[in-house]
């Protein structure tokens, strides 16, 4: 899952960026709105998390959510701000935002309410994702194969919740590399062969080794894990 963090304060959005990629999300940052745009404009976004002050900005969090909606009406929004009186929330649920928080907050609710978000997401799929015998839920993060629970880093569960999202149709790395990856990474490296391979590992042990297929120059596919 993708995220863009908008928000002009550095040290919040290193915060909201940390504990977001801990728990598997790739996470952008913009602290502009035309940067926002910029991005949202070439990137496919699962969700995005909006303040309303945006210092040094062309608009506010309330236009830019406005705006944002005209092209992107599924995309989930969650509106982070220190402006919490009751006008305040209404312009920002009345703009188009899903849900409106405010500052400061927990990382644990932070990322319960993105969780939540996604759960309601129009894109999202099925609440468990399930490919042969082996089942993903988003929701808890358990992976399991039969009666066997299958432990995943952060990371891990992203490219397997993904591949899993698109079963049986080949993914390519750097497709992979969009939904699992920050914008930081410069995608030279191997690091999707070694996460699928970690992957490949972990399922041998629960007897779904064979679930992740590499269809050579093109890609990987899930198939049916049995």
């Amino acid at each position: 899952m993708r995220v863009l963090v908008v928000d002009d304060e550095p040290r919040l959005t290193s915060i909201m960026e940390r504990s977001l990629g801990e728990s598997g999300y790739a996470v952008d940052v913009a602290h502009t709105s035309d940067v926002a745009l910029e991005r949202i404009a070439v990137e496919p976004y699962d969700l995005l998390i909006l303040d309303v002050m945006l210092a040094g900005s062309p608009m506010d969090g309330y236009a830019l959510c406005t705006e944002i909606r005209r092209t992107h009406p599924d995309v989930p929004i969650l509106m982070l701000t220190a402006l919490g009186a009751v006008p305040n929330r209404v312009s920002g649920l009345d703009g188009g935002a899903d849900d409106y928080v405010v500052k400061p907050i927990h990382a644990l609710e932070l990322l319960a309410r993105v969780r939540a978000l996604l759960r309601r997401a129009p894109r999202a799929d099925a609440p468990v994702l399930r490919v042969g015998a082996l089942s993903l839920d988003p929701a808890s993060r358990q992976v399991t194969c039969g009666p066997h629970e299958v432990d995943l880093t952060a990371k891990e569960f992203a490219v397997l919740e993904y591949l899993m999202r698109n079963a049986g149709r080949v993914v390519s790395a750097s497709e992979l590399i969009d939904h699992a990856w920050d914008a930081n990474y410069d995608g030279y490296s191997n690091v999707v062969q070694t996460y699928i391979r970690y992957l490949r590992r972990k399922l041998e042990e629960v007897g779904a080794g064979d679930a992740i297929t590499t269809r050579r120059g093109a890609g990987y596919v899930m198939e049916d894990a049995g």
